[in-house]
């Protein structure tokens, strides 16, 4: 089931603009490697889920997923063939808005190689560009 708040203050939101780089929850703070995104964007619900399956189908229980990001936005639309004047149109999904650096999804207990076939796979579902990062060791 795909993710979503679960109570909002306000039902139906503006769109907005994603402005600048990630400030917070731009470094790999849970597992050894992460999957920044390189460009801003918005990513909905159900390919966060489609991520999260094909990771997990990857690493089969030897090592830990973590996901960073949550569809707190919601996407609203109005029907085909609708005419002008009739408002705002009814929420469709929700989305995780995204800025450039964000680290999307961490691994953790897998080998570098097995980190990056994991997320290549992941590459392909995410609707903005996204590379490999390790952790900074200090």
């Amino acid at each position: 089931m795909a993710l979503m708040p679960k109570r909002v203050k306000h039902r139906k939101s503006q769109r907005g603009r994603i402005k600048g780089n990630a400030t917070r929850g731009n470094t790999v703070a849970f597992g050894d490697f992460g999957l920044q995104a390189t460009e801003g964007g918005w990513i909905s619900a159900q390919t966060i889920e489609a991520g999260r399956i094909a990771a997990q189908q990857y690493i089969r229980g030897e090592g830990r997923l973590y996901i960073r990001i949550f569809p707190h936005k919601s996407v609203t639309s109005i029907p085909l063939e609708t005419r002008m004047g009739k408002g705002k149109g009814e929420p469709d999904f929700w989305a995780a808005t995204v800025r450039p650096g964000t680290i999307l999804y961490e691994v953790s207990g897998v080998s570098e190689e097995a980190a990056k076939v994991c997320f290549a796979r992941l590459a392909h579902k995410m609707p903005v560009a996204v590379r490999l990062v390790k952790r900074q060791t200090s």
